[in-house]
């Protein structure tokens, strides 16, 4: 017996079949989805405090003329290495010549009258001797008497006076002859010349400001100064780590010790930031004036430590947890104690070996304990 379909029978039979199909395909079990994991590896860790610096030298000077002229010579020039004592510059020292010239000679005239006051005072003496030897013989009068001590007296006086005078004319002439010496510039420390103020034939007026002519600094040792923000510097301990990188030398680091976070803050751009310093040696000079360092604090650092991802630990109070993907492919929730956290991985202290695999997204408690098997199964066999 033959069954004739006809067009409306057919479509019928079509959307049917189409339906029992949509039905079968919702109805099938979905494939399990694999759980991201990531093995659990030794390696060094470390949490820091990051911050903006500039280098500047440790100990430096800045050289000024005392007195004033014109600057006759000038015997270094910028990045020239001096040492101490070394000479630097010339002023004209005319004015400073003369004044000492003048008080050298009044030095002598003054001398010279104290020579003069000294015979006078040994004829003085004999005179008074002479008086009193006449005196007990009631050969001269009691005036005659009186009138020679008096002029031993006067002349002794005149003597101190002279001294006095002499004294204060020494004192005079040496601050002259500083005065002078100040005409010649000479290194008052070791360093590099790092700047130069002044040109030859340029006047000089000390007499309000000492005008500076150049910079010396030692650049063998580096200061970093350092802009840490309010929030961060609480966390900074005098003695504790801190290295850098230059922002043109990212792949090499400076290290240091925190020597000193200075008590007043500077407000930039309504931050209130504070100003912590370190010291790093220069021997080699790679590091200069006022280059920018990217700067990190170690608050806590560990050496081939076991690592995780910091999203694969699940906190919950004091206690922490992991997921771990046993060999079976089953998916296991395990306790474990936990060290530094630097906000992108976490330190393992307990609880996990090295080369286990955990959980990058760990599941839910239930999905971790029932469906999270079947996905483990399933995340096994990839």
């Amino acid at each position: 017996m033959r069954i004739k379909l006809t067009k409306g029978t057919f479509a019928l039979v079509v959307v049917v079949l189409g339906v029992a199909l949509a039905i079968w395909w919702w109805q099938k079990p979905a494939k399990a989805i694999p759980p991201e994991t990531i093995e659990v590896v030794a390696e060094d860790i470390e949490h820091v405090v990051t911050a903006i610096g500039s280098l500047q030298p440790r100990d430096y000077v800045d050289v000024g003329a005392q007195v004033s002229g014109q600057l006759q010579a000038l015997h270094v020039d910028v990045g020239d290495e001096v040492k101490q004592g070394d000479l630097l510059a010339e002023i004209d020292a005319d004015v400073q010549e003369a004044r000492v010239a003048g008080s050298r000679a009044q030095l002598l005239a003054l001398e010279a009258q104290l020579r003069e006051r000294n015979a006078q005072r040994e004829l003085a003496e004999l005179q008074w001797q002479r008086q009193q030897r006449l005196a007990k013989d009631r050969a001269t009068s009691d005036e005659a008497l009186q009138s020679a001590n008096a002029q031993l007296q006067t002349v002794r006086a005149q003597i101190d006076a002279l001294k006095a005078q002499i004294e204060q004319h020494k004192a005079s002439l040496k601050a002259d002859e500083a005065t002078l010496g100040y005409s010649k510039i000479y290194a008052p420390m070791s360093g590099t010349v790092v700047t130069l103020d002044a040109r030859r034939g340029q006047t000089l007026n000390a007499n309000q400001q000492a005008p500076i002519l150049m910079r010396i600094a030692d650049l063998n040792t580096m200061t970093v100064w350092t802009e840490v923000s309010e929030a961060d510097v609480t966390r900074l301990k005098v003695g504790m780590p801190v290295y850098f990188s230059p922002l043109g030398n990212a792949d090499k680091r400076w290290h240091g010790t925190l020597r000193q976070v200075l008590p007043t803050p500077e407000e930039v751009n309504n931050v209130i930031l504070y100003t912590a310093l370190f010291d790093v040696e220069n021997s080699s000079g790679e590091l200069m004036t006022d280059m920018t360092a990217q700067v990190f604090f170690v608050l806590a650092e560990a050496e081939n430590a076991l690592t995780v991802p910091a999203s694969a630990v699940i906190q919950s109070g004091k206690d922490a947890q992991v997921q771990v993907l046993a060999t079976s492919g089953e998916v296991q929730q395990r306790k474990v104690k936990t060290g530094i956290n630097n906000r992108v991985k976490i330190e393992i202290l307990d609880g996990l070996k090295e080369g286990e695999r955990v959980l990058i997204h760990p599941q839910g408690a239930q999905g971790a304990k029932g469906a999270g098997s079947r996905r483990g199964l399933a995340g096994a066999r990839l």
